[in-house]
């Protein structure tokens, strides 16, 4: 009997680390440098970020009950039987995507965009990974334009005291290069043709109306939370009635990547402000633009773009040009942005990862030279 159930442990234990590598790593890198650099308590709080982590939190239970409802499955059957070509359907979803993102945020668009989208896979030939790689990238270009569509913004508008449209004016041309270059992408990508239903995938089952009521009221007032800087108490207080009226829905919610995030945050958070690279950022001169442009694109790839917004926040002169990059920076690498891990991990596609990369690390390439050449000439 023991010998039969160690191989099972082994073997679910080895399931998990590979579905779990991300934070398996962070987790480490987290450990391994609070032993090696202890600090005190309020700086692993400040790391955390508890209202980014307590927003994520409220999002993903208010999800999580919209599509256990049965609103997301209905959604979709409305929108894929009135779709006619697979490019227009792309189109459509990638600037939905792009829009809400201005907002009501990227990470609130992709909660709302990725089930859509996994849904209408289900039930059409519409190829889903590709559009949740498009619907990474849109969700990026669309955040870009608002001061409040993703934190990097929000922050550096805050703290540059920046009229809100004079913000806006600043972002537009990255903002519509980006965009514009996603959807030439999307026109390339997504095959011809029609729409075609799979009539024995399509969901018919009947809507909770107490469960998707709730669900709705749920998001909205995590929207607003958010917005007034309440997102931990926003989170706390969904927590009674979905334990008291959607148990199922709670245990379903994604607990293992919010612990990611956890882990990101305070290994990145860490490692940003480790003395040897301070010292390294002494020897460059951010007062020149495109010193912050390369500075904050490439910061991103190693530690995301908003801890390499928080990194520059204080050396690059201009806002907006470091706006600029670390935006563009959500690019490349999947750890530039936690949008695209928000993505993926919400569509749970085999292979997600390695697609990601085989079109995000050359559309960097392509966009960061002519986002820069756009912004120093419209900006």
């Amino acid at each position: 009997m023991v010998t039969s159930v160690r191989p099972a442990l082994r073997a679910r234990l080895a399931h998990w680390l590979k579905a779990e590598w991300l934070l398996v790593l962070f987790g480490a890198l987290a450990l391994g440098l609070a032993l090696a650099d202890p600090q005190p308590a309020v700086r692993y709080r400040h790391w955390l970020q508890l209202p980014t982590l307590a927003g994520l939190m409220g999002l993903m239970i208010a999800i999580q009950g919209i599509r256990d409802s049965g609103l997301v499955q209905r959604a979709a059957s409305a929108l894929v039987a009135r779709a006619h070509s697979l490019r227009g359907l792309g189109l459509l979803l990638v600037a939905s995507t792009a829009v809400l993102s201005i907002g009501l945020t990227n990470d609130v668009s992709l909660f709302l965009l990725v089930p859509l989208t996994v849904a209408i896979g289900g039930m059409s030939n519409l190829p889903v990974l590709p559009m949740v790689v498009l619907e990474a990238l849109a969700v990026n270009a669309g955040s870009t334009l608002s001061p409040i569509g993703n934190p990097q913004n929000l922050l550096l508008w805050q703290n540059a005291h920046l009229p809100f449209f004079a913000f806006v004016r600043g972002m537009a041309p990255a903002s519509a290069v980006m965009f514009s270059l996603v959807a030439a992408l999307t026109l390339a990508w997504l095959p011809k043709g029609r729409v075609t239903l799979d009539a024995a995938a399509l969901n018919h089952r009947r809507i909770d109306p107490r469960l998707a009521a709730m669900s709705l009221l749920a998001l909205a007032s995590m929207v607003v939370m958010m917005e007034h800087g309440l997102a931990l108490e926003g989170a706390l207080g969904l927590l009674i009635p979905f334990a008291l009226i959607a148990r199922d829905s709670l245990r379903r919610v994604d607990w293992a990547l919010l612990a990611t995030f956890a882990a990101i945050f305070l290994g990145l958070g860490h490692f940003a402000e480790l003395g040897f690279i301070d010292r390294a950022l002494d020897h460059f001169d951010f007062r020149q633009p495109l010193t912050v442009f390369l500075g904050g694109l490439l910061a991103s790839q190693v530690i995301s773009n908003v801890p390499a917004t928080v990194l520059l926040l204080d050396r690059a002169s201009d806002p907006i040009a470091l706006a600029v990059a670390a935006n563009v920076g959500g690019y490349g690498l999947v750890i530039g942005s936690l949008a695209n891990l928000i993505a993926l991990r919400l569509a749970k596609q085999p292979h997600g990862l390695r697609l990601f990369h085989r079109v995000s690390i050359p559309f960097l390439l392509v966009c960061a030279p002519l986002v820069y050449l756009a912004w120093r000439w419209l900006g």
